[in-house]
């Protein structure tokens, strides 16, 4: 006989969930910004840094945060509406 996988019970998630994806994605746009910092810092000491890799880290820092912060930005339009139907 095959013995079915047990569903997960009703309130514990089935995966590692939203809650895990955010959190990863803020880690990765505080990641960008600290490789942007450092190479800010790099190229303004002098060290072997060139100005066009500088401004590209930091315009990608800048686009990673922007996005983050229109996905949240979603997230709380979709809670204020789930907030607004009757039950």
């Amino acid at each position: 006989m095959v013995e079915l996988p047990s569903l997960p019970q009703a309130g514990t998630p089935a995966g590692p969930g939203f809650q895990h994806a955010f959190q990863t994605a803020i880690a990765q746009v505080e990641n960008t910004r600290a490789v942007a910092n450092d190479a800010i810092q790099r190229f303004v000491s002098g060290e072997d840094q060139e100005l066009h890799s500088t401004i590209l880290a930091t315009q990608n820092a800048e686009l990673q945060f922007e996005m983050l912060m229109q996905v949240r930005n979603k997230v709380v339009s979709a809670y204020e509406e789930i907030m607004k139907m009757q039950l």
